[in-house]
């Protein structure tokens, strides 16, 4: 089918050019080449391996998102880069949208190593290790950070972060931050109409005690 397609179309144009490309990748890459092309819609779709018993791997690309219970940072990492690698780019990016300073970082196994290639004054603190010599403090952050894979499952099932309907490497970085926003909005409106909901039931209790209170006025003969 090339062989027909460039000679009936010799001089292709450029959307055509970039088809027959991408043809030509999938047809001469071997098994075990590296990138391969998993899907003619999104060639930059990635396989990343998840060492999971029921799944051992996913096919998109890496996302790092820095949270506590808020989406504070997220990202998308394109090439199946290590865990470790991605820590620089997550502490720095949720620096600056938050204007702090970030002195420890807690991670899983994954980022092992990522002590190398933290910034200066971040302590990388992994789960699973050793707690001598930590403060009360820091092992109840680092028991903390189990709350992080329930957030993970609803930024996928709820959020539409499970599958990225755009095209593009730059539309997952946008899809990405989409899926933040919108749970750091729907967060936001739940504590409005919990306040709201309040608001209203103990309003209607205060103005029903209000009126158990009124003055009865009674006459002597």
């Amino acid at each position: 089918m090339l062989r027909n397609i460039h000679r009936v179309a010799p001089h292709p144009d450029e959307e055509l050019l970039e088809l027959l490309g991408l043809a030509d990748r999938i047809y001469r890459q071997k098994r075990h080449d590296s990138p391969k092309v998993y899907s003619v819609q999104a060639p930059e779709v990635e396989c990343i391996r998840k060492r999971k018993a029921h799944q051992r791997y996913e096919f998109g690309c890496k996302v790092s998102t820095s949270r506590s219970n808020w989406v504070i940072g997220a990202q998308a990492h394109h090439g199946s880069p290590y865990d470790g690698h991605t820590l620089r780019a997550s502490l720095d990016q949720a620096t600056r949208l938050t204007s702090g300073t970030i002195r420890d970082a807690y991670c899983d196994r994954g980022y092992r190593g990522a002590t190398k290639t933290a910034p200066e004054g971040v302590t990388v603190r992994l789960a699973g290790r050793k707690r001598t010599g930590m403060t009360r403090s820091q092992k109840k952050w680092l028991k903390r950070r189990s709350a992080i894979e329930p957030i993970i499952g609803h930024l996928k099932a709820e959020h539409g972060m499970g599958r990225n309907h755009l095209l593009g490497r730059e539309s997952d970085r946008i899809n990405v931050l989409l899926c933040g926003c919108g749970f750091n909005v729907r967060k936001l409106l739940r504590a409005f109409l919990w306040l709201l909901f309040r608001w209203f039931i103990f309003g209607q209790k205060h103005d029903q005690n209000n009126r158990n209170l009124l003055p009865v006025a009674t006459t002597c003969a």
